[in-house]
């Protein structure tokens, strides 16, 4: 069992001294008050003036001033109460069109600076992320046109930036001229260096340290040692580094090279997504990997030996007729394993075969970014997209064991709505036999997801989510990745047994309640979840085996740090027969909730 270990853990010691509370969300779409409201604000004020009282108090003495700073934080408007859903741009509407002046930055520390001498040694071990770092990421430049979607887009993605907490854009308008908007763009930092760990089987074991915003550059470096526990033998390094934005292009350059024992990595990427409704995208990757693969059949691991080539290209339209983006997009991959397990044939581990594949998509995608809180993070705004996108991908594929056409379609969309936040999207595919016309290994995948407003009760804030995923799959061949189980994504949370088929349904629900205990800083969740699951080899699914688990836990997270949500799970299994293999016990730093994007990126298969 892997053992993650995602923190500094003398940081996280330390953290509950030197750590600041940080709520800034904006509201979801709710009544203007709810009821509860009103207390909350009384309790609110009782406390603001029993804290002042005790500061007051606390200040006319050295020891006494310095416990309070240590232990208590300067309170943060709480201005999530009534809960709304914003879309940040309509704020600056009147001003759309105007051009573009100064643009100034404005960078601060992970702490502030008049925190006790723990938080301040905090910022001083930290290197602020450079002006030049933040300004590269602009979308926009002086004496461009302003457009507000546009600045609500680059928010999202300075947010999405690992080394960055928050962002918040300041629009002027020039008092001199009546054309002109400046712009003041404020970020905060993240805290960046964190140390991995991993227990793995065999005896294995990785410890490593990377620091996301290496000497404030913005660019990630990772170094991972690994050994073995029996005999603390060497095992190998393995180097990666990421600069996220190459010169201003919006390229991202990944680099990795290393061993694990006997696994070993070459792996180098330069690419370029869509960022603009009118852009492009392009990317150029290779790789060399010995690993270890899943094979689901035989619920084992097998050690492969792949060199793999890709390139891909596109170019999006906006239309404005239709509100929308017109792309294409186009993909050639080049795949040869060096080692693999001997039994592959014609007609078994297609997924394992040699192949060169090429590929071409076409469709349409509209986005536009929304900001609220409270559903993927704790306080913070969080941009969720709101749109759709519609895909045909269509191409061939050259094997060794024969050629095939591939078709394919795929759409998603997603919105808020009166009843909350609905997203759902299908996929279909399958490659066709040039010579016979007969039909392989079609697919079919359809997700629907759903997370409710925020209900208030007293001080807390609960939402409901739904989740709902259906795969079906025909004409399979045998082997590896032709068969589909429960995953992390789609599966039941403590279910802990090995099922396959060529069918899966599965029904999630999760109650979160987010309570407003901040214990310096630290934001703490409830959860409840039942799950439901049906798979087999039927394509009935009803006559499929039958699955359910049920349990809760905890979420902790503080947004100012890197480290991702903390989670402890109890939970149990159920199946037709009685208890079903159950992971009783997990403590992770993540969660499965994940949020959806609609931006077109290179043709892809429709798989399991």
């Amino acid at each position: 069992m892997i053992v993650r270990i995602r923190a500094f853990f003398f940081v996280l010691c330390t953290a509950a001294f030197f750590c600041s509370a940080f709520a800034a969300g904006p509201e979801l779409h709710a009544p203007e008050h709810l009821p509860g409201d009103s207390l909350s604000q009384r309790s609110a004020e009782r406390n603001r003036r029993f804290f002042d009282s005790l500061q007051s108090k606390s200040s006319r003495h050295a020891v006494p001033r310095l416990l309070y700073r240590t232990f208590f934080n300067r309170p943060v408007p709480d201005t999530t109460a009534s809960g709304r859903v914003r879309d940040d741009s309509h704020a600056w509407d009147a001003l759309r069109g105007r051009t573009v002046g100064r643009i100034d930055i404005e960078r601060r520390q992970i702490f502030r600076s008049d925190g006790n001498w723990l938080r301040r040694t905090g910022n001083k071990a930290h290197v602020l992320t450079r002006e030049r770092v933040i300004r590269r990421d602009l979308l926009f430049r002086s004496g461009e046109r302003f457009d507000p979607q546009l600045v609500v887009r680059n928010m999202q993605l300075l947010r999405s930036r690992p080394y960055i907490s928050d962002v918040d854009v300041d629009v002027r308008p020039d008092p001199l001229d009546s054309s002109r908007v400046d712009l003041v763009i404020r970020t905060r930092d993240r805290w960046t260096i964190t140390l991995d760990g991993a227990w793995r089987s065999e005896g294995r074991t990785m410890v490593g340290i990377a620091d996301a915003d290496i000497l404030g550059t913005g660019n990630l470096l990772r170094i991972e040692t690994n050994f073995s526990r029996k005999d603390f033998s060497y095992g190998g390094n393995l180097v990666s580094y990421r600069i996220p934005n190459v010169l201003g292009t919006f390229y991202t350059a990944d680099f990795a090279a290393g061993r694990n024992f006997y696994e070993s990595t070459l792996d180098l990427q330069l690419h370029k997504e869509f960022l603009r409704p009118t852009d492009y995208e392009v990317g150029l990757s290779y790789s060399d990997l010995k690993f270890k693969r899943y094979m689901i059949a035989q619920d084992t691991s097998l050690l492969v030996k792949e060199r793999n080539f890709d390139a891909w290209g596109g170019y999006s339209h906006y239309l404005t007729s239709i509100s929308s983006s017109l792309y294409f997009t186009a993909r050639y991959n080049y795949r040869r394993f060096l080692r693999r397990p001997a039994d592959v044939a014609a007609d078994r581990h297609p997924a394992l075969h040699d192949r060169d594949l090429l590929l071409f998509g076409a469709g349409l995608y509209r986005e536009r970014f929304l900001t609220a809180n409270m559903i993927y993070g704790f306080g913070t705004r969080e941009y969720l997209a709101a749109g759709y996108k519609a895909e045909i991908v269509g191409g061939r594929s050259w094997g060794e064991f024969g050629d095939e056409i591939y078709l394919g379609l795929d759409c998603r969309t997603g919105g808020f709505r009166s009843v909350g936040y609905i997203m759902g999207g299908i996929a279909l595919g399958g490659y066709v036999d040039p010579r016979s016309g007969t039909w392989r290994r079609s697919a079919l995948d359809v997700d629907l997801r759903w997370f409710s407003d925020l209900f208030l009760y007293r001080r807390n804030r609960i939402r409901q989510f739904l989740m709902f995923n259906y795969t079906q799959g025909w004409n399979r061949s045998r082997g590896n990745d032709e068969i589909v189980r429960f995953t992390r994504r789609d599966g039941l949370q403590a279910l802990d047994q090995h099922v396959t088929g060529t069918a899966r349904a599965v029904l999630d629900t999760e109650t979160v309640v987010f309570t407003p205990w901040q214990p310096l800083g630290f934001r703490i969740a409830f959860f409840a979840f039942g799950d439901l699951g049906l798979i087999g080899y039927s394509p009935n699914i009803f006559r499929n085996d039958f699955f359910a688990s049920l349990g809760g836990g905890l979420r902790i997270k503080n947004e100012r740090l890197i480290f991702s949500t903390i989670q402890i799970r109890l939970g149990v299994a159920f199946c037709k027969n009685g208890l079903a293999g159950s992971e009783y016990f997990r403590l992770s730093n993540s969660t499965r909730l994940e949020q959806y994007r609609y931006l077109p990126s290179r043709p892809e298969t429709i798989a399991f």
